[in-house]
């Protein structure tokens, strides 16, 4: 089925009212499908970028502004918190104002953000205007999404969503080299400050390129309550998974937080159901295809970006790499997932979404257990067989579980599923970082008091051996300035043995979590819905 467009004449010259039945031609270069897909994919490429190129300038950061391990978890999950909070409404406010608005808007204030924290000298001006990127980044994704919806027919819909998964699982995967090449030859500050240039060019296309398309039945009124509860609920979710390694699992502080979002999210589905024009129309979850994307997506990013977390401190506090080494050893990674995006999107044009997704997370939960043998002295050849599997894993996962998602959604909720896609993919970073992180912080408070009296260093208080514990958490040998270097040794390699034992166990527990995405993977399809985007000319 050819899917088809009209363009509204009787409101702005840029704004497309979507309607499969009859056909109107866009003309010159607004419109494009392609010039939109460029346009979209520079924008989320900073936003895919930001998600881990901050991952490999963490070092830096931390020790430039004497931050603590927790400090450094804020940068990473201040910056997820925004988004995951924030990525459903702004879905619904492009599919209420326009994508193209939204987006520009989002590419706008992202690239400002950018250059605000460029010119920080604190962590907590680090940490805030890392929030307000998560906001405005927040805009981007779901409209890029929803312009890609609009713009393409049915036909070709696939192919865009493979590109655009492909641009963000390059820029996801590649941010740790551009990051080390920027951090080792530049300074921490250009990580953020590359932002500026790029932004601005998304800024410039998308004022020349982008068209506002608006479906027919498009949302008129927008569901204020909901929009609140929603943002309760996801705001204490993932601020309890991130309090939790500081609080304690056991805490009554993180169960109170997990409780509160559990009666928010109930008290938003019943609201939901009274509301004439609901923020999330619930009947889009009786799709299973939809909500097995949905949870895909979750999972695979709590494997992802949790094991990511770890490698980057691995690779340069263990085996003492210069963050641009560190970035090339990931390499195998990066190359995997841009060679594998377009084979996964060939791959489930033929067959379907269903068997390259669980075959991605069959990959991606051997691969991580492959990262949980991991020692200090692993050559650099082990570890590229282990990094090249994990890309080649997420590849299909990044292409397939976008179009799972969005094409299964209605036309007119395109920006709400796209919200829900990147929603997903956002709360599985921080449950990843936020989950691993306590495991790993639980098995080297278990090992570090056992293997540090093994090993006959001096008895250490109970302070000092909370101190020693958070310097190994991120791969760091809490050494003195003057001790005697035979003592040094003997601290350092205590420090990585438990480095790695925590890393291990973490790793293993990203394995399970990719073994059950398998199974999750199983429920998915092909999105039915898809035909319901719109047909422009130059295809």
């Amino acid at each position: 089925m050819t899917s088809q467009t009209t363009i509204d004449t009787t409101g702005p010259g840029d704004r497309a009212s979507v309607d499969p039945s009859e056909p109107t031609p866009a003309a010159g270069l607004r419109g494009h499908p392609w010039l939109t897909l460029i346009t979209v994919a520079v924008g989320v490429m900073m936003v895919a970028l930001d998600g881990t190129i901050v991952a490999i300038a963490n070092p830096a950061i931390q020790k430039d502004l004497g931050a603590s391990f927790a400090d450094v978890q804020w940068i990473t999950n201040g910056y997820f918190l925004a988004l995951a909070v924030c990525l459903i409404t702004a879905g619904k406010l492009g599919d209420r104002f326009g994508h193209r608005q939204t987006f520009l808007i989002g590419v706008t204030g992202f690239a400002a953000a950018s250059g605000a924290i460029g010119l920080s000298n604190s962590i907590a001006a680090v940490v805030t205007f890392r929030v307000l990127q998560g906001l405005f980044g927040a805009l981007l994704m779901p409209a890029a999404l929803g312009l890609l919806r609009a713009t393409f027919p049915a036909e070709k819909l696939n192919m865009a969503i493979g590109i655009w998964g492909m641009v963000i699982g390059a820029s996801t995967a590649g941010g740790p080299i551009l990051g080390g090449v920027l951090v080792e030859h530049v300074n921490w500050q250009s990580v953020f400050f590359i932002n500026v240039p790029v932004g601005a060019l998304a800024l410039l296309l998308g004022l020349l390129i982008l068209l506002d398309h608006r479906a027919k039945n498009a949302p008129r009124s927008f569901d204020l309550p909901g929009i609140a509860l929603l943002s309760g609920a996801m705001f204490c979710l993932v601020w309890a998974l991130i309090k939790a390694p500081t609080w304690g699992w056991g805490d009554v502080k993180t169960w109170g937080f997990i409780g509160a979002s559990a009666l928010l999210f109930v008290l938003f589905a019943v609201w939901e159901t009274r509301v004439a024009e609901p923020l999330i129309p619930l009947g889009m979850f009786r799709s299973v295809p939809l909500s097995a994307g949905v949870v895909l997506m979750v999972l695979m990013a709590i494997a992802f970006m949790g094991g990511l977390f770890f490698v980057t401190f691995y690779l340069q506090n263990v085996h003492g790499m210069s963050p641009i080494d560190a970035g090339l050893h990931l390499l195998p990674l990066t190359g995997m997932m841009i060679v594998g995006s377009p084979l996964a999107g060939a791959a489930i044009t033929k067959l379907g979404p269903r068997i390259p997704l669980a075959g991605g997370m069959a990959a991606t939960a051997v691969a991580m257990y492959g990262m949980s043998t991991l020692e200090a002295d692993t050559g650099s050849g082990v570890m590229s067989i282990w990094f090249a599997l994990l890309g080649f894993g997420l590849a299909p996962v990044m292409v397939g579980a976008t179009e799972v998602i969005v094409g299964n959604a209605p036309m007119e909720l395109s920006g709400v599923a796209g919200g829900l896609q990147q929603a997903a993919m956002q709360i599985g970073g921080s449950l990843g970082t936020a989950v691993l992180g306590a495991v790993m912080a639980s098995k080297v408070d278990s090992d570090l008091p056992g293997n540090w009296a093994g090993a006959g260093l001096p008895k250490l208080t109970p302070e000092q051996l909370d101190q020693a514990s958070e310097a190994v958490q991120v791969g760091v040998a809490p050494v003195a300035k003057g001790m005697p270097e035979q003592l040094v040794a003997k601290i350092t390699s205590v420090a990585h043995d438990t480095f790695i034992s925590g890393m291990s166990l973490a790793s293993l527990v990203a394995a399970g979590v990719a073994a059950f995405a398998v199974l999750v993977a199983l429920l998915t399809k092909r999105g039915a819905n898809a035909e319901a985007g719109a047909g422009v000319g130059h295809i």
